[in-house]
Parts: C-alpha cells; structure tokens; sequence
C-alpha cells in the first residue's frame, strides 16, 4: 500500500486548483444522495465493522454502501469506484483529575457524525472525537474534511448530504411518528350516568362476551366491553364500538393502563387517541382512585397479584446469578424491536456445523461472488451473521477466533464448490396412510417435512387432581370478584404427547376411490427418513372454540435422549389393498345459481390441519384458507409460499370465495387439475411454483412431464436438480453475476440424494421458549448445550445457564446419536 498524502493544513496542503484538477476524473462517479437512497454509513455490508471500529468505514460515494477496512479493497477491485468517504469515530478514556475524579464533563465540539451506535456520547468516563476523510483509491490519498474552499462544489454537496443522512439501519425513533395527543373535545362535558356501577380493581371481562383481555371501560355508562379485533388474531370482538353506535357515549379508557401518571382514553366519535384532562375525576365516577393502580399486563393491579415464579421468570431465569460469557459462539444479538424469535432461531442454527460449513466456511466465495448490492443479498447477509456470532470479534472482550479458521479449512476440505444446502439437515421424508374405514383399503403417499409437530395431550396432565381445584378456586374469585389464585400449570409427558402424534386422526370428508363415495377414513403418519437434526416443535399455541387464538401454558418432560425408531414408516404391509386410483368425477352445473357450488367433490375440501398450522403463525384465517385451497391441500409448506407471494395483495385476507365452473379458464384449471386448451400447464399452477423461487420454463416442464399433478411436479423439480441451472441459457452477465451467489448453496451434485436418512436415536443440544399469551407477542430466548454446559442466549445478553427450563420450550432441537 503506498503511503497516503494528506492535502489539509500545514506543508500538505494544496492549491484548489490542485484539489480539482485531483478529482475531476472522478467526478462522474461522485452522486449527491437524494430522498429514497439508501446510504450505509453505520455498517459494513459484509462485517459489523462500523465508524468505532479500529479501520473505520469506508462509504463509496457512488453507490453509498459502507465496508470495513478488510473488505474495501473487495469492492474497489469489483466496481472500479475511487472515491470513499472514510468515517471513523475514536473513543478516548478520560484521564482523572487531580482529585482522582474524571476530568469536568465538557460539550465535545469534535462530534459531528449522525451515527447510531452502542456508545452513549453523553458517557462521563469517555471522550469521543469524529473524522472524515476522502479517500482515493488505489493509490489511497487521503483528504481531510471538511475542506469547503478547496474541494468542488458538487464534492462538497455529495459529503454534506452523506454525512447528513440517515442510516438504513436505524431503528425509527418513535417520538419522530407518534404524534402528540389532542385533548378530547368530550372531555369538558362529558356527561356520566348516575347508574350505581362501580369498577372492581381486578376480575374484568366483557359484558357480552366474556373476554379478558384488550378490555375498554366507556366513561359513559361504565360498561366493559372488548376491543377491536386484529389481522394477528389478537384484540377483541369489537364490542365496545359496537356500544358506541348503538348509544353514541364517545369516550372509553383501556382498562390495565390505568395509572397516577394517566390512562390510555380513545375517542370513538374523533376515531383517535386521545387525553382527557379530568380522567381523575371521570374514573373516580365509577369507584376507581388513580393513584391505587398500577399497569399489569392483564389488568390486576401489582399488589393483587400473589407472588409466584411466572413463566418469564422461570424462562429467563430470573432472581439468578448468572456469569456473562464472551468469545466465539458466545456473541449476542441486539433487538432491533421485534427480532427475538429471529434472534433466538440464527442463534441455534449457527450452532449446528453443516450451517457452520455452508456460510462460514464458503465466507470468501459468497463474498467474492455477492451482487453489486451485497446487502440485499441472502446468502451474503447469512455468511455476515454466521462470521459475526462465530468469529468472537463483536463480543466483549474481544477474542482470535480459532473455531472461524478451523470451520473454513474443514469446508475447503469437505466440499470445495459448495453444494451443500445446510437447511437439507432438517429435511425428512413422512409416509401419510390413508385407509378407508369401510372398504378397509389403503393408500400409501410420501410427502417431504422439516419439522415434528407435536399435539399438546393435556387430557393426560399427571396433576389433575390439582388443576381441578385451581379451576375450582378460579371461578369462586371470578363470581367474588376476587384477584385469581396462583396459576397450577398442568404438567403433561412427553410420552402422551408422542402417543398423540402416532395415533390416526379422521379425514374430514373423505372420498373412497373404492367405494366411489364419501366414506369414513382414518390417516396415520410415519416417518419413511430420519433427518440428521430433528426439530419438535410443541403445539402451544390453538385456537379456542370462539376462533380466538389462545397458548397453553403448561410443562412438558422433554427427553435429553430421544427414540423414535418405532415411528419408522414400513410401506404396503401383506394383506393390505391399495385404494384404486381413480379421480373424484367431475360435476358439470346444470344452473348457472349453482356456479359456486358445484365443482370436484374432493377439491372443495380444506386440510383444516394445515389451516391451523398457519394460523399459529399470526396469518388471517381466511388467507390460510385461500393458501390451502388454492395450493390443492399440498401441505403448510406449499401454502406458506402462496401466502409470502400473495400477502400485499388487497384482498389478501378476505373470505374465500369458490370460482366457478367456466370462470377464468387458468384459475379454473389450477384448482381442479384440468388441462388447459393449449395444451399448456394452467397458468395459476405455474405461478405456484414460480412463486416458491423456480423458474417459469422450469414449471412448465414439470408440469407438463407430470400431467399437471402439482404434487408430483414439484417432486420432479427436485429429482432434477441440474436442469434448474440449464431453464434461463440466455441470461445476460449482469443477471449471472446477481444469481451467481445464490447459486453457490443451491447447487446439488447428481450423486447423493437430499433425504440424509439414518438412525431415529437423538439428544437434546437446545431449545427455544417463549414467554407470553401469544405468537404475535411475547419474547423469546434461546438455550443451547456447548461444550458440556448450557448456555442462554437472550438477544445481547449470553450468559451461562444454571437452570435450564427445558419443560417450558416451544421449538426444540436434537442432533442424531451416530450408530
């Protein structure tokens, strides 16, 4: 590297003229960001190296994207763009006065960067001084800024604007969207009924329909009715508006807000937020003292409610002592507001050496071949997060990463040109038996999974006897309007759990190709492959008998070794017949009436299993509906990719609704497996598999060779693998050099098949819990067993765990016991 020159101050200074005669080559390719471009200036786009770390950060000032000192040179040799503005922010220790205390706190003239970092600037024991700087490469000259007389106007412009900027990765500061409450126009004379209703402080529910939660009290009548239902199955049924259309009494306050501070008021007539300046004395009207309450996530008061070890306390474990732990494979992650559970699942993946291999190990090829924008790129963004919790460098005190260098040369080793795709370790093959209760006839279908569900059995709960005496004790305070007494959770074994897994459950309408009927049929699964890593999720989360969704809050005796070699599939048994394969008949309407109604008997019906299954994920109900039907009862995971291609659709979340018979030919088709005029593949079949990221000519082919059978189509996809590189021959080099990277993990040899089958003998090396009422609430942690001992990994904070809670988890994970 040659030596730098510095054109500021003193002998290095130089001439205007000089400076612009220096950068006008250069000129074209400097840009002045404007209001939509992205400027990356408080992170590199393939490290956390940021303006506090020892290189600095190099933001190009074309494409405005930030790398560290390792990577600059990366992209200089990639794009050929000279220019980079070079931030840096030093962060100094006070030295203490002469009194042993720090030096007197002074405003730092010296900091000028609008940065988001982890620093507090305001820290009384550090000083923080600013530096920007251009950059020229390859021959690194260096001007300081800022420089205004010396460099050109538009120079100028383009590093005001950039340094000005905000970063892409700052979180929004919700004083800047949260507009400032109006009082109420009704709050002055408001008018309040002399009816005698008083508020109990605790045991509210709503008056027509029994619910708990999202409770509004109007300050009228005093009633107490539910909120607003939401598209993530939360809120209520919408009662308390409905009260309002009915009386017109405008103002109602969130019951479990209610504080000395204030109280969350919403005006129904002004359709907003609002403050009422006499709430005091508007609640005291129906018995309520302000300064008696306090905010409870359920509506009790703090001091009604008896002290036990709740479930965030247990999760978390909290009240305990726990050692802080650092170094590679010890980094946390910070919240970034609702990344919990996404923290906690990289977390455990990262854990695991086939994901370990595929993104760190194959690091500087992803690298080298990421796109023009590598911060939009999966894969590199995958390797960034991989380096970042393995290599120890983000995690204080810092520490050389011995794990990084050895996982890289294991991968250069094992595989070269990186064809492994790591989520393959997961991948499991199901056998689905259907029998026909009547002609007692089967029928044997393979389906491909990557996660074991497992029903809670709470009918087996070994604690009965108390769970009955709390209910018992929970209804007497309820009628007594008494605080509930401390929660029994119920403790169920895994054993029933997995009992409940093996055993048949009833199809829903089943049409027997035997009896050419609708008959009582039975479906049982098996698993016909073993995955490498077995994922058992525990089924908390249901739906009540209102449709409302609700989570079972009870304990469950995982294993720390686990057999599940008698669920092996065993195929056609002697004896048994298959059913015939013989296609429901087709029903032509003979009334155009009869449009919506009349269509194939077995395609109107709805796996209601895989409804539930994305409804636990917090989609719209109706959207699931439409994402089962429309996928033709394939599976959550076929409809769970219709869903992330439909979802900004408007209509998204409205009820299903039948096409009918002779409606647009392609929908049509695609619902029914008709073949289209042409000849062709119906177009909403094509768009499926589109939609789950193959290319178009590579659907039609499938189609085609499978006679328009989704389900077969998308088995013959992936039982030809290398003909998804030979569907676009006529890509241009950009659009190569884009998909380059994302070919690097999609990649599979000819030899060696994706099921990686082999013993059903497991153990347990982590767990991810949840705490809360909900999937779209709540937060997650993650505990993972490293080098003997288990470790809880909750966001930022790592530390070692002294009391695991491997009863409460909701997603766990066990690795193959080896033969």
């Amino acid at each position: 590297m040659q030596r730098a020159a510095f054109f500021s101050g003193g002998d290095a200074q130089m001439a205007a003229g000089d400076l612009g005669e220096l950068l006008v080559p250069y000129m074209p390719t400097i840009r002045v960001p404007k209001s939509g471009d992205r400027v990356y200036k408080t992170e590199c786009a393939f490290s956390y190296d940021s303006p506090e770390s020892e290189g600095g950060l190099y933001v190009c000032m074309n494409t405005f994207l930030g790398f560290g000192r390792e990577h600059i040179e990366r992209h200089y040799r990639k794009t050929g763009q000279c220019v980079y503005l070079h931030l840096k922010r030093r962060v100094i220790e006070k030295v203490p006065g002469a009194s042993g205390g720090a030096l007197p706190k002074r405003r730092n003239a010296k900091l000028f960067l609008d940065l988001e970092t982890n620093s507090d600037p305001n820290n009384d024991d550090f000083e923080y001084e600013d530096e920007a700087k251009l950059v020229i490469f390859p021959d690194h000259y260096e001007i300081l800024l800022p420089n205004i007389e010396e460099l050109p106007a538009l120079v100028t412009i383009a590093c005001d604007a950039l340094l000005s900027a905000k970063s892409p990765y700052r979180k929004q500061d919700p004083d800047s969207w949260e507009e400032e409450l109006q009082a109420s126009k009704h709050a002055k004379t408001l008018v309040q009924l002399d009816n005698g209703v008083r508020i109990p402080p605790s045991g509210w529910k709503c008056s027509k329909c029994d619910l708990r939660e999202n409770l509004w009290l109007n300050l009228t009548d005093g009633s107490v009715l539910c909120g607003k239902w939401f598209f993530d199955g939360s809120g209520g049924n919408g009662h308390a508006m409905e009260h309002y259309k009915e009386t017109g009494y405008p103002l109602a306050v969130k019951l479990g807000t209610i504080t000395p501070d204030g109280a969350d008021v919403y005006s129904f007539d002004e359709e907003e937020p609002v403050l009422d300046p006499h709430i005091a004395k508007h609640l005291a009207h129906f018995g309520i003292d302000m300064l008696q309450m306090q905010v409870t996530e359920n509506g009790l008061r703090d001091n009604d409610i008896k002290p036990r070890v709740s479930e965030w306390e247990v999760i978390q474990e909290a009240g305990v002592k726990l050692k802080p732990m650092y170094g590679p494979g010890y980094t946390g992650m910070k919240n970034l507001g609702n990344s919990c559970y996404l923290n906690a699942v990289m977390q455990a993946i990262f854990s695991i050496p086939e994901f370990q291999r595929a993104y760190v190990g194959n690091l500087p090829r992803i690298f080298d071949y990421s796109p023009l924008d590598p911060t939009q790129d999966f894969n590199t963004q995958m390797a960034k997060l991989g380096h970042g919790l393995l290599s120890g460098q983000y995690s204080k005190p810092p520490m050389k990463s011995e794990l990084i260098e050895q996982v890289m040369k294991e991968e250069h080793k094992r595989n070269p040109v990186g064809s492994e795709n790591p989520s393959d370790v997961f991948r499991f093959l199901v056998e689905e038996r259907t029998q026909c209760c009547q002609s007692r006839k089967v029928r044997y279908t393979e389906r491909v999974d990557y996660i074991m569900q497992l029903p809670v059995a709470m009918e087996a709960a070994t604690n009965k006897d108390e769970l009955i005496a709390y209910e018992l004790k929970r209804r007497e305070a309820e009628a007594a309007r008494r605080p509930p007494p401390e929660l029994v959770r119920a403790k169920i074994p895994f054993s029933a759990c997995l009992q409940a897994f093996s055993e048949p459950n009833n199809v829903e309408d089943f049409w027997s190709s035997a009896l050419q009927a609708k008959s009582a049929g039975v479906k049982t699964s098996r698993f016909a492959s073993f995955p490498e890593y077995l994922v058992v999720q525990i089924k908390k989360f249901t739906f009540g008998l209102d449709w409302i969704p609700k989570k079972l809050d009870v304990s469950v005796d995982m294993p720390d070794f686990l057999d599940i070699s008698h669920l092996r599939a065993r195929g056609l048994q002697p004896g048994e017949e298959e059913l015939p394969d013989i296609a429901p008949p087709i029903i032509i309407p003979d009334d155009a009436k009869d449009r919506m109604t009349n269509h194939f008997v077995e395609s109107l019906d709805i796996d209601e299993s895989s409804v539930m299954q994305l409804a636990e994920m917090g989609f719209p109900l109706e959207a699931c509906r439409k994402a089962v039907y429309y996928t033709g009862n394939l599976g959550a995971e076929v409809a769970f990719n219709w869903i992330i291609a439909h979802m900004e659709e408007p209509d998204f979340a409205e009820p299903l609704v039948i096409p009918a018979f002779g409606e647009v030919a392609s929908s049509g088709a695609a619902v029914f497996g008709a073949v289209g005029l042409d000849n062709q593949p119906p177009e909403e079949m094509v768009a499926i598999i589109i939609s789950m990221g193959f290319q178009r000519n590579l659907a039609i082919q499938a189609l085609k060779a499978t006679n328009n059978n989704l389900e077969r189509a998308l088995e013959w996809i992936f039982s030809h693998p290398e003909l998804e590189e030979e569907t676009e021959p006529a890509l241009d080099m950009m659009d190569m050099e884009n998909n380059a990277n994302a070919n690097i993990l999609a990649e599979t040899g000819s030899e060696g098949p994706r099921i990686k089958d082999g013993s059903g003998r497991y153990e347990l090396f982590g767990f991810i819990s949840h705490m809360g009422t909900s999937t779209m609430s709540g937060h997650y942690v993650c505990h993972l067993k490293k080098e003997g001992r288990w470790v809880i990994y909750n966001d930022l904070r790592v530390c070692a765990s002294e009391r695991p809670p491997k009863d409460l988890g909701y997603i766990y994970f066990y690795h193959r016991i080896p033969s």
